[in-house]
């Protein structure tokens, strides 16, 4: 039994000791865990502080990036402003100059207007001494007919037959002067009634003949309300605009006016060109150089389509047929050339129809007149892209292509460059001088005429050895008269060379100018 109750308490004392290990255990994993926790926890907290710190440092690295960036964006807006504002100080330099020099001229012009005016004076007040010496030879020869009259009738004792002689010869004096001055009269009176008849017929004509004039200028504005259109033009460092202009072949000006760009260029249909594709390109708002190229091939086919049309209006209008696709094609291209301002399509149309109405009244072919005037200017369609005058060149496009020798003609002699064979010719000259004349259709003034013939005869004087100079047939031609004195024969077509290099690079003149030197010497001998 007491074996019994020993074994007893060493299992009650076993239950225990397993019972405190257990409850240590316990307490040992709460406490192991709690650690770990703590270190977790720490950890983290480090690693928080690592990410906080790289974030400091990345935002510290990017707001120096930013600041270097907008700096050089500073720096960039900085020097494009400053090369601006010297471009823009350069060309105000330049109009400041350029409006200085036109003052000087108009001092200059005013000077030599004064100057030409007294001589005018001078000539009136000679032209009134010479009609007054006039007027004083006529009384002496009145009083000198008076006095043989006298002496007639005091010496007619000495024979019938010589006083009738004498009688005879004074009454045939008297008579002859009288009929000089019916003749006189007769033609006054003739030229009066055929200038009269003319200008009827003219007049006829004009009133007969109504059109509209369209006038075209060496540059073209395009207008557009978005301001940001300019930059997709201009394009990355100006590529896009480089592209236009090397494509087109007209200059593309953007300044500082708000909404308007400017197409300059002297080439009216590749102007033209260039307008529609400018249009349609800011219309699409798709600006880049392929998209330039593309497009301006479908307004070059546009634009031939609006020449041809024009071109066969313009036949149709005047009832004129069989004219070569060639004759119809230049025709059209006149559509966009102008003439001091002066459309030359609608121009050479009322050409045609002045011609042909003056051709009806004085009983010749209307057909043919209308078809001369129509082509007068044929030639204006190449002449800038072959030398020679547009006369020239549109007499040998019309023989070219078959035009009557009527036609070929009126073409080559309607600026009196040739014989004329045809009164259609003198008609075709007279319609073109009608209506280049009728106001508002040329934009030349006169006074721009008339310097322009001053300056050539000016040019002219200015040479050594030259006595005087005159511009006629319109300055299209310039006679100079030589001091034989002081110039040889090779030495006068030397001036002609001279005077010719003087006037090509100083005067504006259209067509061709003809300078003629005439150097004459008179040798006289008297034998007694």
């Amino acid at each position: 039994m007491h074996h019994d109750s020993e074994k007893f308490m060493d299992t009650l004392t076993l239950t225990g000791m397993l019972a405190g290990s257990g409850l240590l255990g316990i307490l040992l994993g709460f406490a192991l865990t709690t650690l770990l926790k703590r270190r977790a926890h720490g950890r983290a907290i480090m690693e928080a502080e690592e990410v906080l710190q790289q974030a400091r440092q990345e935002a510290k690295r990017r707001q120096n990036e930013a600041a270097l960036a907008a700096r050089e964006e500073f720096q960039k807006a900085r020097h494009h402003a400053d090369g601006e504002f010297r471009r823009r100080q350069s060309n105000l330099t330049k109009k400041l100059a350029a409006q200085e020099k036109r003052s000087q001229k108009l001092g200059r012009r005013s000077e030599e207007l004064d100057r030409r005016g007294e001589e005018l004076d001078g000539r009136a007040s000679t032209q009134g001494k010479r009609e007054e010496k006039v007027g004083k030879q006529e009384a002496e020869l009145k009083l000198l007919l008076a006095e043989q009259s006298t002496r007639l009738e005091r010496i007619s004792g000495i024979g019938r037959e010589e006083a009738r002689r004498l009688l005879m010869e004074t009454v045939g004096k008297e008579t002859r002067f009288e009929a000089a001055r019916l003749g006189r009269e007769i033609r006054e009176e003739a030229q009066k009634q055929a200038d009269q008849e003319a200008q009827k017929i003219m007049a006829l004509a004009i009133e007969r003949s109504a059109s509209e004039f369209s006038t075209s200028r060496t540059s073209s504005t395009i207008t557009f309300p978005d301001e940001k259109v300019k930059g997709r033009l201009i394009g990355h460092e100006g590529k896009n605009i480089k592209a236009f202009e090397a494509a087109t072949g007209m200059q593309l000006i953007i300044d500082e006016t708000p909404g308007q760009v400017v197409i300059s260029g002297f080439h009216p249909i590749k102007r033209e060109i260039a307008r529609l594709t400018l249009e349609k390109l800011i219309k699409d708002g798709n600006v880049h150089p392929r998209r330039i190229e593309e497009t301006l091939r479908k307004m070059r086919k546009k634009v031939n389509g609006i020449m041809r049309r024009a071109a066969e209006e313009a036949l149709k209008e005047l009832g004129i047929s069989r004219v070569h696709p060639e004759i119809v094609k230049l025709l059209g291209r006149l559509h966009y050339r102008t003439s001091y301002g002066q459309n030359v399509l609608q121009h050479s149309k009322e050409v045609g129809y002045l011609t042909g109405i003056m051709a009806v009244e004085l009983g010749m072919d209307e057909k043919m007149g209308r078809r001369a005037g129509l082509l007068h200017d044929i030639g204006k369609a190449i002449d800038y892209e072959r030398e020679g005058t547009h006369p020239e060149i549109g007499e040998e496009v019309a023989r070219r292509y078959g035009e009557p020798d009527i036609v070929v003609n009126a073409i080559a002699s309607h600026h009196e460059d040739c014989e004329v064979i045809s009164p259609i010719s003198v008609l075709v000259s007279a319609a073109d001088a009608l209506s280049g004349a009728r106001p508002g259709a040329r934009r030349r003034t006169l006074a721009d005429f008339i310097r322009r013939v001053e300056k050539l005869e000016e040019i002219a004087s200015s040479f050594k050895g030259v006595s005087e100079s005159y511009a006629i047939q319109a300055g299209r031609e310039l006679r100079v008269i030589a001091r034989h004195q002081e110039l040889s024969d090779e030495e006068s077509a030397l001036l002609a060379s001279d005077i010719a290099h003087r006037i090509e690079a100083e005067v504006d003149y259209p067509g061709k100018i003809r300078v003629t030197v005439i150097r004459e010497m008179w040798a006289r001998a008297t034998v007694h």
